[in-house]
């Protein structure tokens, strides 16, 4: 029997893309997926955003080790870069890979599947081959531990990024970042900002196109100065609005979707990619962290912007997009020395907005930030961030309705993902329209399709509803894959009216 993994993905979009690229590396080795209680060899990709996150990791790893004692435990990501003793002590854990070496982590799970049990990788092994042995994994006894702060094995750069689990998977084109916000760890789990080769990037693009992908998503830890570094690495210097051209000119994608990027990082040539390819081949979707509306809380934080420049680049943004642009969030509640008046300050900033959705955060203090020290001499009563975050929970279900309700009637592209069994079992499919919104479709078709659809109502749960438009015929898609029930379709409630 083939051995087998499972990867545990904790954190942000570039860390599933991590994760991502360290699936198809062990696919392509011959290593089968399966489930946490049965893998030889468990990966788990962590975040250390937080101290939740932490929690999450240390208690899903005891969890794997108690469901199944035998397995080999990777961990890696940003705790194991940060804390790699604190895991490495954990039951069960083989090896601690942090993100310096994470190119690595491929090759240390293929190995330990070797020692697991019957198996002879295919083709070759992971990035860095024959730096790691499989001798130096079994010498003792003790977890093998690879981080430093080098950061010179950190891109997975060879993965090959294909529609598979991920319908619309992420391309990581940028690592690390060389801001240094207060309350971020950032700098010190990935190191500073490390751009991948535009023709690397363009040669992903190509093949992704060639496996049938339609929508790729381009993400990084600091997506938006990808670039800045090329220069040093002996090729040309570029912005990321100059890669988008080059990806539109030179490959066949159909559509391209930018993840997070710093409100500052919307220059005019990155605003002016909306103007002209928004709708159709770009994604009309922008996600600005804001952390925070209020002046003073922003200086607190270091942040490289004020709420009127972020203003200013949201109303650039929608001149450029139209109003169906989907504008997302971060905002955090209860940075040391919060006060009421600049919490209230933040909710009248989002009122004022169109925000589509916020993701929104508690404060939480990271060892070695600036905001350590702040919390310690000023810290926000829990009570208080908990009152705090269930206003803002709030005030974002609000805009979420509102943005999602101005869609009732309006005809948007799709793309149509893996569809929960539940779902498909009722005739139906889970669909993400262009804009960034999720769709529950009347009607059953494949994972990966591009299609034209007409919403049609929208639950009290904030689910859209829709339908297959008339013109969606014109995607040259095959009618015999679609099986329509119209019947199903649920109208807007009278309490959205």
């Amino acid at each position: 029997m083939a051995s087998s993994f499972h990867i545990e993905n904790f954190g942000c979009r570039a860390a599933r893309a991590d994760g991502e690229a360290v699936a198809s590396l062990l696919r392509a080795a011959g290593l089968s997926e399966g489930s946490p209680s049965e893998a030889d060899v468990v990966v788990v990709n962590t975040c250390s955003v937080t101290a939740e996150a932490d929690r999450e990791a240390r208690a899903f790893i005891r969890r794997a080790n108690r469901l199944n004692p035998g397995a080999r435990i990777v961990a890696t990501g940003c705790y194991a870069q940060r804390a790699p003793q604190e895991l490495a002590d954990l039951p069960g854990v083989a090896a601690v890979v942090g993100n310096s070496h994470k190119a690595l982590a491929p090759e240390i799970a293929i190995n330990l599947a070797i020692s697991n049990g019957a198996f002879a990788p295919q083709g070759n092994l992971a990035p860095g081959a024959g730096i790691v042995s499989i001798q130096s994994l079994l010498a003792s006894n003790q977890p093998l531990i690879l981080a430093d702060d080098a950061f010179a094995h950190s891109f997975l750069e060879e993965a090959p990024v294909v529609p598979g689990t991920q319908t619309r998977p992420n391309l990581k084109i940028q690592e690390g970042c060389s801001n240094r916000c207060s309350f971020c760890v950032i700098p010190q789990t990935r190191g500073s900002s490390r751009s991948l080769s535009s023709a690397a990037i363009l040669s992903h693009v190509r093949s992704f196109v060639s496996a049938g992908g339609n929508e790729l998503v381009l993400s990084g830890i600091n997506l938006g100065r990808w670039g800045r570094d090329l220069d040093q690495l002996g090729e040309s210097r570029l912005t990321l609005a100059a890669l988008v051209h080059q990806i539109f000119g030179q490959t066949d994608l159909p559509r391209l979707r930018l993840s997070s990027i710093e409100p500052m990082d919307w220059d005019a040539d990155l605003i002016a990619l909306m103007a002209e390819y928004g709708g159709a081949r770009l994604a009309r979707h922008a996600h600005l962290p804001l952390q925070s509306g209020s002046d003073a809380v922003l200086r607190r934080m270091h942040r490289r912007y004020r709420p009127w420049h972020y203003a200013e680049k949201v109303s650039a943004l929608f001149r450029a997009a139209g109003p169906d642009l989907t504008l997302g969030a971060d905002v955090m509640a209860g940075f040391p020395g919060e006060t009421e008046n600049e919490f209230n300050e933040t909710v009248e900033f989002i009122r004022s907005l169109p925000f589509g959705y916020l993701h929104l955060f508690p404060f939480s203090p990271r060892p070695g930030t600036r905001a350590w020290t702040l919390h310690a001499e000023s810290p926000v009563p829990p009570g208080v961030v908990a009152e705090r975050m269930a206003t803002l929970r709030a005030l974002a279900a609000e805009k979420t309705h509102a943005h999602r309700r101005s869609f009732i009637g309006a005809e948007l592209d799709a793309i149509t993902l893996h569809t929960p069994q539940a779902m498909a079992s009722a005739d139906r499919t889970s669909a993400l329209t262009e804009n960034f919104l999720p769709i529950e479709l009347a009607a059953s078709i494949p994972a990966n399709r591009l299609i034209r659809i007409s919403i049609t109502g929208l639950s009290a749960e904030g689910t859209l509803f829709s339908r297959l438009a008339s013109s969606t015929n014109a995607y040259g898609f095959p009618p015999d894959l679609i099986t329509p029930s119209h019947s199903r379709i649920e109208r807007i409630p009278q309490t959205f009216v």
